[in-house]
């Protein structure tokens, strides 16, 4: 799944993903005093998401009823992944810090997390090795000569 969207295409999905049978009139009256956005810039907004095959559309009477064609989650996990990918292997770890370091976190996540990575080091690797091209390496393991 590729997921290019703009940081307002982010803000009207969060509505889908946060209502059922969304209608423009929603989406408007819910970022257009926030946002300061006018209804026809958010009505723009929608139609770039349901050509992008993000929304889907249903015409139901003289309303258009948008749906999420992709879960919050399915869109955070290829987000991450996507992101993570762009760096070496070796920098996931001070990713995860940064990501730690927001103070996003309740107990009950931070409990949550111990247990995934108390799983994970039972089979972790001793070493991860770089994944770096020549000439874009900066963990030194990819140093062009």
């Amino acid at each position: 799944m590729e997921i290019n969207i703009s940081e307002a295409e982010w803000e009207v999905m969060r509505v889908l993903w946060s209502n059922s049978n969304v209608t423009s009139k929603l989406v408007i009256e819910t970022l257009s005093e926030e946002k300061k956005w006018s209804a026809s810039t958010i009505k723009t907004l929608l139609s770039r998401l349901v050509d992008k095959n993000i929304l889907q559309t249903k015409k139901i009477g003289n309303k258009y009823i948008y749906k999420a064609i992709y879960s919050e989650n399915d869109c955070l996990e290829t987000l991450t992944k996507n992101f993570v990918g762009k760096f070496c292997n070796k920098k996931t770890k001070r990713i995860i810090e940064y990501a730690i370091e927001q103070d996003n976190l309740s107990k009950d996540d931070i409990e949550e997390i111990l247990v995934i990575l108390t799983e994970k080091l039972k089979n972790a690797k001793d070493i991860v090795k770089c994944n770096c091209i020549k000439g874009q390496c900066t963990c030194g393991n990819a140093k062009i000569k």
